[in-house]
């Protein structure tokens, strides 16, 4: 069975298209237990829907597909 950190980096992998087509990107940075570092990247760096892009569209993927103990934080924000 595959570790959880090659199952969040291959479904980030399946989103960046998506962030890509809008001149964003996103990139894992590093697991620490269930939390997950990601830096958005690009258009989404700057971007005022940035905060919702990652707990309403990352995280929530994540924790659909993935596991729901899943919390995805931004190096990009002060959190």
């Amino acid at each position: 069975m595959e570790d959880l950190e090659t199952r969040v980096k291959e479904a980030i992998n399946t989103i960046r298209p998506s962030l890509q087509n809008d001149g964003g990107d996103i990139e894992f940075v590093r697991m620490d237990g269930y939390k997950v570092y990601v830096a958005l990247t690009g258009a989404c760096a700057g971007c005022a829907m940035a905060a919702m892009t990652l707990k309403g569209g990352v995280e929530r993927m994540l924790k659909f597909n993935v596991d729901d103990k899943i919390e995805v934080f931004n190096l990009n924000f002060a959190e």
